[in-house]
């Protein structure tokens, strides 16, 4: 704003103005502001060019979910193997059998599976989507596209949005499951081999009853709406850093370094807030119970 519009306002006005300032330029006013400007255009879609978004969106999806399946999947196996055999090994001697399907919720459902899945998408297709538009924006293709009159938040940060999000839910899905199921199978072949090791029995029973009893209806709007945050904050912070390169080649891996960190610290801070919103309203529905 021109200085001579600034010297109209009274200081309080001054003092919301610099304020204003200050939030749009800083990294949480940017952040926020690339996935509003996504929402409005996800709910403002062209008819004539609805074609080639949504096959931006299913390419997103396919690069996010599918390829990155196998080391989900791996990674899964590993993590529902160790936990039930360290529960086989600790909890029978304490006493709190009862509680091993509590102990699945809380480490897997709740917490590890959404959390490792949106780690592994940060650091593989969070750092290829940056790369991608940090480069686009060193060879003037954004630059292009608004030339043509093509909204770079259409074309570009809306179906990396969007895809990743819903490839996010599914992978984080994927990883609760694949993790309570093959690692339980996994274990069982281990309880098997280390009889004296492992004093607890594994019945696939009793083991999948406990699970199912454990779960809470809030649980399964957290399965959905963590990864949905999630995959928001990994797509708008590579899109973010990515947009901010300029002309230099060498700006490039910067941007991808600090797309990673920045997307590991937004979603740990994420995490921690629907962690203890879910914490909150659960003590607050077993007070009313009482």
């Amino acid at each position: 704003m021109p200085l001579e519009e600034k010297q109209h306002y009274n200081p309080l006005g001054r003092l919301f103005y610099r304020l204003g300032r200050l939030w749009i330029n800083s990294y949480v006013g940017k952040l926020l502001g690339i996935i509003f400007k996504s929402i409005g255009a996800l709910f403002s879609i062209d008819r004539k060019r609805f074609r080639t978004e949504f096959r931006q969106i299913v390419m997103q999806v396919f690069f996010t979910g599918i390829e990155a399946l196998p080391l989900i999947a791996l990674i899964a196996i590993v993590l529902g193997t160790l936990t039930i055999t360290q529960a086989l090994t600790v909890m029978p001697k304490m006493g709190f059998t009862d509680f091993f399907g509590n102990l699945m919720v809380i480490i897997i459902i709740r917490e590890l599976g959404p959390v490792l899945t949106a780690f592994l998408i940060a650091g593989r297709t969070g750092s290829a989507l940056a790369a991608y538009v940090g480069n686009m924006r060193v060879e003037s293709e954004v630059d292009a596209l608004e030339t043509m009159g093509i909204d770079p938040i259409k074309y570009l940060v809306m179906p990396a949005m969007v895809g990743g999000i819903f490839a996010l839910i599914i992978l984080s899905t994927l990883f609760s499951t694949i993790a309570i199921v093959v690692g339980f199978f996994v274990a069982k072949g281990l309880v098997v081999v280390m009889q004296s090791m492992l004093e607890g029995k594994l019945m696939w029973d009793h083991y999948l009853d406990s699970i199912l009893m454990s779960l809470q209806a809030m649980d399964f709007v957290m399965i959905v709406l963590k990864p949905l945050v999630f995959g928001a904050l990994i797509t708008s912070n590579a899109c973010l850093f990515g947009m901010s390169v300029e002309k230099d080649i060498r700006e490039v891996p910067k941007s991808i370094s600090r797309s990673v960190v920045y997307s590991f610290i937004t979603i740990i801070i994420a995490n921690l807030i629907l962690s203890l919103a879910y914490f909150v309203g659960y003590i607050q529905t077993i007070s009313t119970v009482i």
